[in-house]
């Protein structure tokens, strides 16, 4: 019963933040936005106190039970360990846990965070690693599929499908992830969960927890007979059959050494009744009902607790082929705040990235902010009206904000390039720049103050201007912009 509760609860959770970052709409994170918000990383970057004392009641009530449901990089190793268990079965076997690499692991996490390296914090979270994975692998296949519907589609006069566009957000994100993946894949398919035992600081952080769970996997000595089924099917070799031992710092509660004991020798059961437990089968039996009532109980309390409903909002613009200018300062997305607060807060986890319907935002090459979102407006600009960005951050990196506070928040400031412009190049009239200002920053005026007849350009009022890139877009030179946005370090309101 754990087991089977166990696995519907894993892929539940799976699909559903799977598909936050596979949404082409915006409208699950309506519905779904919490799962992501009550990862154990972000929330604790986000100060999330609710979602903190939670997991960790969670923890301590069943174990590591966030490790085997609610986080998906867990699930996703889980699947590719039945890949291999299919090919050879009672593969894994008990193993020591490497504390000299786990636990430097876990300081090295914390160090970052204080740094502020979030390069580093990006690399380590196994939320933000999943994300990535979801985003550049899993979000391309996702949006083909979506656009070969919209063929079909199309060709019987339905708009139930729509296309969208497939293209690549960060090259050196889309190798960091395909890297990844294939090192998960073989790490799980061979071993099980050795990531998650090893380099994962979350793991570690609810291992510790863990070792004081009311609920564990118990032996039952009398009962054992030594056929080691357990320690061959325990993904995590945690299970020392020999001595009985079970090291529950590592123990993802998964159910299969349980399901595997033909002898009843192990039985998931809490602390304080472990001899009754051995004198009493039946009670055992009963006691499982019980606990399965009160795994899903609280598995369902964290995450009503968590939950938030959120508005979506935004629609997607028209795609202009750019190239990037070099700015001097990056753009941060509104609601960020400041740069600072972006590299202390982010775990690169490229859901705000995947979720942007104006093309806007994309993954960071940077060595100190890889991974983390920047603006740029080759394929967009960041359209006043839409938040959504804000409203799906499980972090805190960008925090939520209103269409009337994004209006009067300025991230950064238009810059004209005369050399560039058409007006002086080409002596034609444009002005789309000024007509396409959403606050009414642009202004054209002559060339010449003293000549009526010189051509009109474009005048950059900064007091007024918010950065949302409407110019730099919609601008019609080639290949770059006759006017560009420079990023602030310190977002202002105006």
């Amino acid at each position: 019963m754990l087991k089977k509760i166990r696995r519907i609860l894993a892929v539940v959770f799976f699909l559903c933040v799977t598909l936050l970052f596979l949404d082409v709409t915006g409208t699950l994170h309506h519905w779904l936005g919490w799962m992501a918000k009550i990862q154990l990383l972000p929330a604790v970057l986000a100060l999330n106190v609710l979602v903190i004392i939670g997991l960790i009641v969670l923890t301590l009530l069943f174990g590591r039970i966030y490790c085997s449901v609610i986080c998906p990089l867990g699930v996703l190793q889980d699947l590719f360990a039945w890949f291999g268990k299919r090919s050879k079965k009672n593969r894994y076997t008990y193993s020591k846990e490497v504390a000299w690499l786990r636990y430097p692991m876990l300081v090295v996490l914390i160090v970052a965070i204080i740094l502020g390296v979030g390069s580093l914090v990006a690399l380590l979270d196994p939320y933000g690693v999943f994300g990535r994975i979801a985003n550049s692998l899993f979000q391309p296949v996702y949006q083909l599929g979506n656009n070969l519907f919209a063929s079909v589609a199309k060709s019987i006069d339905s708009y139930a499908f729509y296309h969208v566009d497939v293209w690549v957000k960060g090259l050196p994100v889309l190798l960091i992830a395909a890297v990844t993946f294939l090192v998960l894949f073989v790490l799980a398919w061979r071993n099980g969960r050795t990531y998650c035992n090893t380099f994962c600081p979350v793991g570690t952080v609810l291992g510790f927890f863990s070792r004081f769970s009311l609920f564990k996997v118990r032996f039952d000595e009398g009962k054992c007979r030594h056929c080691s089924k357990c320690s061959k099917n325990c993904k995590a070799s945690c299970i020392d059959f020999k001595n009985h031992h079970v090291d529950y710092n590592r123990c993802v509660v998964c159910g299969d050494c349980v399901s595997v004991c033909e002898f009843g020798a192990l039985s998931y059961v809490p602390s304080l009744s472990k001899k009754k437990e051995e004198s009493a089968p039946k009670a055992a039996s009963e006691g499982i009902s019980r606990r399965s009532f009160l795994l899903t109980a609280a598995l369902t309390t964290t995450a009503a607790l968590a939950q938030e409903k959120k508005k979506v909002d935004g629609e997607f613009a028209k795609i202009e082929d750019k190239v990037a200018p070099a700015r001097q300062t990056p753009l941060t997305p509104p609601g960020s705040l400041s740069a600072r607060n972006m590299v202390r807060h982010c775990t690169g986890c490229q859901l705000c990235v995947s979720s942007c319907p104006n093309g806007v935002l994309r993954p960071s090459s940077d060595l100190l902010t890889l991974m983390q979102p920047l603006m740029s407006y080759e394929r967009g600009y960041c359209r006043p009206e839409c938040v959504r960005c804000s409203e799906v951050c499980p972090a805190g990196a960008i925090r939520p904000i209103t269409k009337e506070e994004k209006s009067s928040t300025q991230v950064g400031h238009a810059v004209w390039i005369k050399k560039n412009c058409l007006p002086v190049t080409d002596g034609v009239d444009c002005g789309n720049c000024a007509r396409h200002c959403p606050t009414g920053a642009i202004e054209m005026v002559p060339l010449d103050e003293n000549d009526e007849e010189s051509p009109m350009i474009p005048a950059v009022n900064e007091a007024r201007c918010i950065g949302c890139g409407a110019c730099e877009n919609l601008c019609p030179t080639r290949p770059f912009s006759a006017i560009y946005v420079e990023g602030h370090e310190q977002h202002r309101t105006i």
